[in-house]
């Protein structure tokens, strides 16, 4: 899992909960049912379970792989529609292409994100390069969606290609974690990513038997979710592994822990961990259509379906599918 690392955490800059700081304890932990997403790439979905009042502003997030892909294997979705939401694309290993309608569109691979908001809406194509479906490899990222409250909903959609080196790198006090954050703040450290809704996004990378409790925003919620190994959360110290995602409840810091023993092929801990100021307006949602109302969503269809969302480019002479996620 390489995303972004570094030689020696020591040489980063460090953070820490402040002494008077309320730790957050942890409501619940769910484990992320599988299953296919697009074209047949196998994804977890990571908030299943879990009530939108403790998700808000986060509307879903997919663990896609990790899978190793034999060649010819590898695949992408087909066209499909976004309106009203921002998608974000975290890959940890290999490579997506993406295009829009608008002429948007690139190549992200290890450690980069791409930011997509669709506001008004756009026609949109994932794949992988074909340098990666003729070769196989392995292949791992997320997808998160972040909803955009109303006022927003319908401006223009635009792209942030965030590169993994642009990320902001941080440690915990004893050098034990290595902290990327992506996008939104954490202890005065901002990462590059340029967000309408507020939020914290960040990955870290915990050796076996650290513990590390970072100061979080009593205004935002707070979400663990476990890409790879075994740990703990809270400092109740919850059992969390693999697929699992932990809802933290109020305070203004949060832990977590590696257990001292990894599985063989995964020798850290590697947790995102998610915070946004909720929204708390009503939220309908259709596949890739996030509105407020159900009269909103029966536009936004009927928009698609007359071709409002922009065309297809002639070079690829496909129509766009159903709407899907």
């Amino acid at each position: 899992m390489p995303a972004v690392t570094v030689e020696n955490t020591l040489a980063l800059p460090r953070v820490t909960a402040p002494a008077e700081a309320t730790a957050r304890p942890v409501l619940t932990v769910t484990t992320a049912p599988s299953g296919f997403e697009g074209e047949g790439f196998p994804v977890r979905r990571a908030f299943a379970g879990i009530a939108h009042r403790h998700l808000d502003p986060f509307i879903l997030m997919d663990q896609m792989g990790e899978v190793e892909y034999a060649p010819g294997e590898p695949k992408g979705t087909p066209w499909h529609p976004h309106r009203g939401f921002e998608t974000v694309t975290y890959i940890i290993d290999g490579a997506f292409d993406h295009q829009d309608s608008h002429g948007g569109g690139g190549s992200i691979t290890n450690g980069d994100t791409q930011w997509m908001t669709a506001g008004s809406g756009l026609l949109h194509i994932e794949a992988p390069p074909e340098q990666l479906v003729m070769s196989g490899g392995l292949f791992h990222g997320l997808q998160l969606w972040v909803n955009l409250p109303a006022k927003d909903k319908m401006m223009a959609p635009r792209y942030q290609d965030i590169r993994g080196g642009t990320v902001k790198l941080l440690t915990s006090p004893d050098g034990g974690a290595l902290i990327r954050v992506i996008a939104g703040e954490l202890d005065g450290h901002r990462g590059p990513g340029i967000t309408h809704t507020p939020i914290t996004m960040i990955h870290a990378t915990v050796a076996p038997g650290a513990e590390i409790t970072l100061p979080w925003r009593e205004d935002f919620n707070a979400l663990a979710y476990v890409l790879a190994g075994r740990g703990s959360v809270g400092s109740e110290r919850r059992p969390v592994h693999t697929g699992q995602a932990a809802v933290y409840g109020k305070g203004s810091s949060l832990t977590f822990r590696a257990d001292e023993r990894q599985d063989g092929n995964t020798p850290d801990l590697e947790i995102v961990l998610l915070g946004g100021q909720p929204i708390r307006e009503p939220m309908q949602q259709y596949g890739p259509f996030v509105m407020n109302t159900r009269d909103e969503l029966t536009q936004a269809f009927e928009d698609f379906q007359k071709g409002r969302f922009g065309q297809i480019p002639a070079a690829h002479g496909m129509t766009p599918a159903g709407p899907q996620g």
